[in-house]
């Protein structure tokens, strides 16, 4: 992992072999019990690597939360330059997450239940707030046509919930490896669909979306999330983090084109 850490967590190395991942905040706290309980069943069935947790440590000496131990995955957080334009990028996350749909659903973790109507009302404030770095109409149209889709309506199904660049890693230009499910949980697979406009190219999407099969409907609540999130990171951290601003426009402008 090249960053030492995200908006919810701190990453340490704990010598060669090991990451102890701290919460910086009370929302990202029973991460770690979840993905120590969940990840070793999921990973004998996924296609890519992800975290092998090791311990869940308890608070003490003035840390007020529970944090991770898990094996250090080698690898670098996927970028466009690299991987916007590749089709074998594209296929690998999407049988990462076919596979990880098929995962059968006996019992499942509490992951964020809210739906994109949830959302509307900060969505809508964004885009009213970056009206003069993008065009609010379009915006408004995407986000609208997102809310009119009809809502999944199969077998709730897994989902990572939290899928863009700085959670796939890459190892000699493939997609090695998917990291960070402190949002894993079951329900509309619409969310994951954000990988598709964080890291990739209007013709990798195609690939992307064939091979998962996503219908229309499906799409367009997903062309939502990643509007939602986008926008909610940029208004966040866009004005103090240069690279999280160049990100973040990519990803609203992806989700513009489609």
């Amino acid at each position: 992992m090249a960053v030492p850490g995200g908006s919810d967590h701190v990453i340490h190395r704990l010598g060669d072999e090991l990451a102890v991942r701290l919460p910086r905040h009370a929302g990202a706290i029973g991460q770690a019990e979840k993905e120590h309980r969940w990840l070793p069943r999921l990973a004998p069935h996924l296609p890519l690597a992800i975290p092998v947790p090791v311990a869940v440590g308890r608070p003490d000496l003035g840390y007020p939360w529970p944090w991770a131990i898990s094996r250090w995955l080698d690898g670098e957080a996927a970028t466009t330059d690299a991987l916007a334009q590749s089709r074998e990028a594209a296929v690998a996350l999407a049988r990462f997450l076919s596979a990880l749909q098929r995962f059968p659903i006996h019992e499942s973790p509490q992951g964020d239940s809210r739906d994109l109507a949830d959302r509307d009302e900060v969505t809508r404030a964004a885009i009213t707030q970056v009206a003069g770095v993008f065009d609010a109409v379009a915006l408004t149209s995407v986000w609208e046509a997102a809310l009119r889709a009809p809502g999944w309506n199969r077998s709730p199904v897994w989902f990572h919930g939290d899928l863009h660049t700085g959670n796939v890693l890459t190892m000699n230009g493939q997609v090695s490896a998917v990291i960070d499910f402190g949002g894993l949980g079951v329900g509309d697979p619409a969310r994951d669909m954000t990988i598709a406009f964080t890291l990739m190219s209007r013709t990798t999407r195609t690939v992307f979306r064939s091979e998962l099969g996503v219908d229309d409907a499906t799409w367009a609540r997903g062309r939502g999330w990643a509007l939602a999130t986008g926008l909610n990171a940029y208004r966040s951290y866009a004005a103090t983090d240069a690279r999280v601003a160049a990100q973040t426009t990519r990803q609203v402008t992806e989700a513009l084109i489609g």
